[in-house]
């Protein structure tokens, strides 16, 4: 991709020749022409789909995991619980033949997976908010010090920010009791 990138920026914007490109990068000159003229930016190359050795356990190990999750990880209970180690050693009595730090990988990401769903479902419906130009802002009062006249002197600030643009605005003023 990277490649591709700087045939391009040498042909389109220094607007050299395909000629002085295929000398300055020893490419071909039939290569850069052919990159120069394709339509793809990116070569993609098919990626066959392919089982991994551990799909035929995933079910099972699913399960495991499932009821694991059921088991607190403090407590008597905690015992009970399985290791990836365990899992890899109860799989390869089933017949895998895959190495346990897959079987750890695959509980990562059912884990992650799990949490997503938990932080995800039954937490209501949320509306993004969107504010047209002056409709609202947002503003707070602060205390801090500035340097007037050669004297360190104590100001109240506000600070606004925008809604609709996000810009940030801040005012320093006299103290109300001095």
């Amino acid at each position: 991709m990277g490649l591709l990138n700087i045939l391009r920026r040498m042909h389109l914007r220094q607007k050299l020749s395909s000629r002085e490109i295929s000398k300055r990068t020893g490419l071909s000159r039939n290569t850069v022409t052919g990159h120069l003229a394709a339509e793809t930016v990116e070569p993609k190359f098919p990626t066959p789909e392919r089982p991994g050795r551990l799909d035929p356990f995933a079910g099972t190990l699913a399960g495991w995991l499932k009821t694991n999750a059921g088991k607190s990880r403090t407590g008597k209970s905690r015992k009970g619980r399985q290791t990836p180690k365990k899992m890899h050693a109860d799989l390869v009595a089933l017949g895998f033949t895959g190495s346990c730090s897959r079987v750890a990988a695959f509980a990562r990401e059912w884990r992650a997976d799990r949490q997503r769903e938990q932080q995800t479902t039954g937490r209501g419906t949320f509306v993004p908010l969107a504010f047209r130009p002056g409709e609202a802002f947002q503003f707070d009062w602060s205390t801090d010090f500035a340097v007037v006249g050669d004297e360190r002197r104590k100001r109240q600030v506000a600070h606004i920010k925008l809604s609709h643009s996000r810009a940030f605005l801040l005012r320093a003023c006299p103290l109300a009791n001095p």
